[in-house]
């Protein structure tokens, strides 16, 4: 950092400037963890000495935070995949059912722009298409910080709401869905072969918020990857150009992933495992009548409180994901 020549790549050095900080964070937590420790343990002698049973609870109180506190540490050094500690981008996609599946879709950005702001991080709109009378008919986002990947890619996949509709005039019960893809930011420094013959780039108005100069101007940027068909859009940047740049950035993270999905089931198919194809799948259910229920399928976990969920409460169901995944890859690595 005290180079002269430090800032002269300013993405490259914001880059270092976050990881050191997320690891000045990390050392500050492992030693808040030891301090809280030592006074406890200082406590407990301090009450066996004098026999005093009145500290007692406030030592139960102080075990109970510190485990806490421990576990999401223990669960943030877990997070070491390869691109665990990247930027998240976040599409959000409404299954079919028109007016109901668009709202459900819209509560859910809600919900994780709401888990995103508690987390601490920025969150950036790439695209995004409102739909005709409510709701949303899809939405990209780039959450920004520190393992947002990590945490986020536990909600990938399909989420359904079953509720009283508020757009049925009968008050009939619905079901609706909604896919949630997750993919992580790529650095400029990741290689991946794009040939310029297997693009169409199309432009259009922005319909997105705004102001008024995104709507004068075909500055919004649809990239089509013929070979995959993959199809990435953007319109948050005001000029097509920064549009281009951030779709192809997008379309760089997606064709890694679609390699890595390509080769876990190789990978698979050499085991004899039958995988779980997470497109398409069920993962988790929101259930806001006859009773409040929101189960995750995957963990079994389970929460009443469906209002705290939709407020962005949802550590509890990332947690248990993320566990699991680890139990399986050391279950895995033993039967290897």
């Amino acid at each position: 950092m005290a180079a002269p020549d430090f800032w002269d790549d300013n993405a490259a050095g914001q880059k270092v400037i976050g990881e050191l900080n997320a690891l000045r964070k990390q050392v500050e937590t492992l030693e808040g963890l030891q301090a809280t420790y030592d006074d406890l343990e200082v406590m407990v002698e301090l009450a066996q000495e004098e026999d005093d049973e009145s500290l007692l609870p406030e030592i139960a109180e102080g075990l109970v935070k510190l485990k806490e506190k421990l576990t999401q540490f223990e669960l943030e050094l877990l997070l070491n995949g390869p691109y665990d500690k990247n930027n998240a981008i976040v599409e959000i996609h409404p299954g079919a059912g028109g007016t109901e599946s668009q709202d459900w879709a819209s509560m859910l950005l809600r919900m994780y722009t709401r888990w995103a702001e508690d987390k601490g991080y920025e969150v950036e709109t790439l695209d995004y298409q409102p739909g005709e009378e409510a709701g949303i008919k899809s939405v990209t986002l780039l959450i920004k910080g520190h393992n947002a990947y990590g945490y986020l890619k536990a909600e990938k996949g399909v989420h359904r709401l079953v509720r009283i509709s508020p757009f049925d005039a009968a008050g009939r019960r619905h079901t609706s869905f909604v896919s949630v893809d997750v993919i992580p930011e790529m650095d400029d420094d990741v290689e991946v072969e794009i040939r310029p013959e297997d693009l169409r780039i199309d432009t259009y108005r922005s319909s997105g918020a705004g102001g008024q100069h995104v709507n004068k101007t075909e500055s919004a940027v649809r990239i089509t990857h013929l070979p995959t068909g993959i199809v990435v859009t953007c319109q948050s940047e005001r000029s097509q150009i920064q549009n281009r740049e951030r779709a192809m950035k997008i379309l760089k993270a997606r064709l890694l992933e679609l390699k890595r999905q390509e080769q876990e089931k190789q990978l698979a198919e050499l085991r004899g495992e039958q995988k779980e194809i997470a497109w398409g799948n069920q993962i988790r259910s929101y259930v806001f009548h006859p009773y409040t229920l929101v189960k995750d399928h995957r963990t079994g976990v389970e929460v009443g409180n469906v209002q705290a969920v939709m407020d962005g409460e949802i550590d509890v169901f990332i947690d248990a994901y993320l566990r699991q995944q680890v139990q399986k890859r050391e279950a895995g690595g033993q039967g290897a």
